[in-house]
């Protein structure tokens, strides 16, 4: 069985929990405070950070390597489109996401109010920039669900947490948005923790 180490409101162990639960596999998950992280954390993983995923042998860490390595030992449904052009496509946006928004999240819960403002209207713009794709399609690559829809699903459910206001022209953004929390297993991807940062 999979075991992994997920924090507790971490957007990237967030990711994690979404694909096993998507995939409807056996996994176990061990919820980890992040300001008191279990000692065994920082044996399997010397960055001492989550999320890990550790099956028989195999240790993973950082969220794209784990949940293209579950996407590929169970394909279906399948996450990373099978066309290796799609494929190289959808994992430079998945690089793209990193820089544009996720890097700016650590600004945002500093105690720099004018750094985290800053990186506030980043992401907000950066988010209003996929606007345009909506027009066409469900999805971030089409109208199948994709690993992509997984990545950006964290951010978008920690929008109010994180104090980031979209405008009225990103609100294809917030339709989408409901269509991905809507899907049945989603909520149960969510920790308690989680569930509470919108409310």
């Amino acid at each position: 069985m999979m075991t992994l180490y997920s924090g507790t409101t971490d957007p990237y162990s967030h990711r994690c929990r979404i694909v096993l639960f998507e995939k409807g596999m056996d996994f176990q998950v061990i919820d980890v405070d992040l300001a008191n992280k279990p000692e065994d954390l920082a044996v399997i993983n010397p960055y001492n950070q989550v999320p890990v995923l550790v099956e028989r042998d195999l240790v993973l860490s950082e969220a794209n390597i784990i949940n293209e390595y579950i996407d590929e030992r169970f394909p279906h449904p399948q996450l990373m489109p099978p066309d290796p052009v799609m494929r190289a496509r959808a994992r430079l946006f998945l690089y793209n996401f990193e820089k544009e928004l996720f890097d700016h999240i650590k600004d945002i819960e500093s105690d720099d109010e004018q750094l985290a403002d800053k990186a506030r209207l980043t992401v907000r713009d950066n988010l209003t920039q996929l606007v345009p794709i909506f027009s066409k399609q469900n999805y971030l690559l089409g109208d199948d669900y994709s690993m992509l829809d997984v990545a950006v699903t964290p951010l978008l459910w920690r929008l109010d947490h994180y104090g980031i206001v979209l405008q009225n022209q990103a609100s294809p953004i917030l339709k989408y948005a409901e269509r991905l929390f809507s899907r049945p297993l989603y909520a149960e991807a969510m920790t308690p923790s989680e569930k509470v940062m919108r409310k």
